[in-house]
């Protein structure tokens, strides 16, 4: 997890302009670097480092004498890259994973290069020889990019949008700062001027499609075409564990986030036992957070204690919480309602693990609901075949919600997030599975995936067959939780006159409640006349919900009532 940032074509003198560069100063807090272009004055990369691979070479951007000609700034990991280098016969000079991008795009081009990296990334690769500008994001946007391009040709690219908004340029304020689409290269072409012109947008992998890197991976063909329910679970139990062996690929302590919830708390059980069986020195922390006594507390501590973990507990003050909202907000870029109410316990769980810990590398749960259908509204989808569209749309959209959620918490303290139920080959396999094998059974939500894992004994079973509880519920106490512990407070601080005319302030995506008001305003503090970077809200669909907590739905009213 690093934080990259480049300009190309600046009218502006570069040393001002990277004051800029500092604003994503969290993201790297082990190194920084900020270097020009050898030809092109105008044009410059700076680097915020979290070292996590090769300690001594990881510098970037990275520059290698096989291939003077390219400069790349990249954040992520390409958990691929000794297959790669095998398979092709790369010859590395560094330890860097990221180097293998530069290999990869030297022998096949952009579109095998972006193709065929097995992990989560966003970079800027330079190709001055061919005077070309490749922007490239992973399929799900687990890694951040945004980027601005002015008519005039002035491009700006970096980790997060505000590295971005107090850019200065000739023509005018900056134009659109907009978020980099998942799943996308884009070929710019560079002047002699360091202005660059856009050439095209593709779109190189989509999360059904298996990856073109599957050819290249450590588990071999798995029996295809046969949905027999015994293959199937094995298939998902082999590549759940193999998603979570290939990201244990690290130099800093690994630790993992533990709510006592399915997904969590499954990434956990594997994560202990691989780091046993290659031997791992230390022992696995987990975190949890909650207010005393809340049901993500409890279910956190009879996982960890089944697993054997060192387990660490956070006690949410709620004094604490609210006074983080600002911050909060500020980290996020957005002012989505369940997406800020979910990041503060996130958030302040990270502040602890960096204060008081030194596990660095996080493992958690992101991205389980969208692709197994976790979410308690799937109970009400008219069929298979809608929920499983939903849950594609879901994934599409990570990048707005859950997935902007867990970057930017805690990369806001330096730590580095992986998302194994996010693995490209897990989730194309997952979606190509009958609609009918999706979804929820017997009142129960991710059936499949429990079903999969139940005969593992890696979980006890009061926790493998636990109700979902959203993150934000889940920490709080079960007679108040967190979100209408919030909206008490928010009701003082909003008037009702102020939400009477939301609309006519706020005409795109207008809060419509107190609680909604109050984050709009606190992001256009820092972030005006930006709303389009959220372009709807977090909602249930196939419900009534004018709220999106889970709590406020009838199944799950009726589920804690019995």
């Amino acid at each position: 997890m690093c934080g990259i940032w480049a300009l190309f074509g600046s009218d502006e003198c570069l040393s001002v302009q990277c004051l800029s560069a500092m604003k994503i100063a969290h993201r790297g807090p082990d190194a920084f670097r900020f270097e020009n272009v050898n030809g092109f004055t105008n044009c410059c990369f700076g680097f915020h480092r979290l070292a996590v691979v090769d300690q001594l070479y990881g510098m970037q951007p990275i520059r290698v004498k096989k291939f003077p000609y390219l400069w790349l700034c990249y954040n992520g990991e390409i958990y691929n890259f000794k297959q790669l280098q095998k398979q092709f016969g790369f010859d590395f000079q560094t330890l860097v994973d990221g180097e293998v991008i530069l290999h990869l795009y030297n022998r096949g081009g952009i579109e095998q290069t972006a193709s065929m990296l097995d992990g989560v990334f966003a970079f800027i690769l330079l190709d001055t020889a061919n005077r070309k500008v490749f922007l490239a994001r992973d399929t799900y946007g687990v890694r951040p990019l945004f980027k601005v391009l002015t008519d005039d040709g002035f491009l700006g690219v970096c980790s997060e949008a505000k590295g971005l908004i107090n850019l200065k340029h000739s023509t005018s304020l900056c134009s659109k700062v907009e978020p980099f689409l998942p799943g996308h290269y884009e070929v710019l072409d560079l002047k002699p001027s360091g202005k660059v012109a856009s050439v095209e947008l593709v779109k190189f992998h989509s999360c059904k499609d298996e990856p073109l890197h599957v050819v290249c991976d450590t588990v071999e063909a798995l029996p295809s075409g046969s949905f027999d329910l015994e293959t199937v679970k094995s298939n998902i139990r082999i590549l759940f564990e193999n998603a979570v062996r290939k990201r244990l690929m690290a130099h800093r302590r690994i630790g993992c986030l533990l709510s006592g919830g399915l997904d969590s708390s499954l990434v956990a059980a594997v994560l202990l036992k691989l780091m046993k069986e290659i031997n791992v020195n230390y022992p696995l922390q987990t975190f949890a957070i909650g207010m005393e006594n809340s049901p993500d507390l409890l279910a956190a501590r009879k996982v960890a204690a089944h697993i054997g973990s060192e387990h660490h507990e956070v006690i949410l003050n709620t004094e604490e919480g609210i006074q983080a909202i600002e911050e909060v907000i500020f980290s996020l870029e957005t002012y989505d309602i369940t997406t800020i109410r979910a990041s503060i316990g996130m958030y302040l769980v990270s502040k602890y693990i960096r204060k008081k810990t030194d596990s660095v590398v996080i493992f958690s749960g992101e991205g389980s609901d969208e692709l197994t259908q976790g979410y308690i509204y799937f109970h009400k989808a008219p069929s298979p075949e809608e929920a499983a569209e939903e849950s594609e749309r879901l994934l599409k959209e990570l990048y707005l919600f859950d997935v902007l959620r867990a970057d930017r918490t805690t990369a806001a303290h330096g730590l580095e997030l992986r998302v194994p139920f996010l693995d490209h080959r897990f989730t194309s396999y997952y979606l190509s599975l009958p609609a009918e094998l999706r979804v929820p059974k017997n009142g129960i939500e991710k059936y499949l995936l429990r079903l999969s894992f139940e005969d593992s004994n890696l979980l006890p079973k009061e926790i493998l067959w636990r109700p979902k509880e959203a993150f934000s519920d889940g920490i709080a106490s079960v007679k108040k939780s967190w979100f209408s512990i919030l909206q008490d407070y928010i009701d003082q601080q909003v008037d009702d006159l102020l939400l009477e005319k939301a609309a006519e302030k706020y005409p795109f995506n207008p809060p419509k409640t107190k609680e909604s008001y109050y984050y709009r305003q606190i992001f256009e503090k820092h972030y005006s006349g930006r709303s389009s970077w959220l372009p709807h809200y977090w909602m249930p669909r196939w419900v009534k919900a004018t709220d999106p907590s889970a709590r406020t739905l009838k199944h799950y009213k009726s589920a804690t009532q019995e």
